[in-house]
């Protein structure tokens, strides 16, 4: 049972993260999260694992051909880069005085949330 419900399962990461990967053909690179699907334990980030998708012409796209785009990849291969310390770190969690919960990074103990 996860203390505090509602980032179950994601290690913490949201949309607008900037994160890191950590295993596989883009290890290294950053970029920004796109997309978290919580369900599948996916994310999309840009820049990272493109791959090709060969599409026929339909009315959001005329011409058809060869398009480039961000391919999922596990939520376990990604971990958030803190905006302090500039590391990739874990993330905990932290209740406020107000009874709010913030994000905090493992490695210097700063908050990781956008202000």
């Amino acid at each position: 049972m996860a203390a505090m419900t509602g980032m179950a399962g994601t290690g913490g990461i949201r949309k607008d993260d900037t994160v890191v990967v950590t295993v596989g053909r883009d290890k290294g690179k950053r970029g920004k999260v796109l997309t978290v699907d919580r369900k599948a334990a996916k994310v999309v980030v840009e820049g990272v694992r493109v791959v090709k998708r060969h599409t026929k012409p339909n009315p959001r796209n005329q011409q058809g051909g060869i398009l480039d785009m961000e391919a999922p990849l596990a939520i376990s291969n990604v971990m958030v880069v803190c905006g302090a310390c500039g590391a990739p770190t874990r993330v905990g969690r932290t209740r406020l005085k107000d009874g709010s919960a913030m994000r905090v990074c493992k490695r210097c103990g700063e908050s990781v949330d956008k202000k």
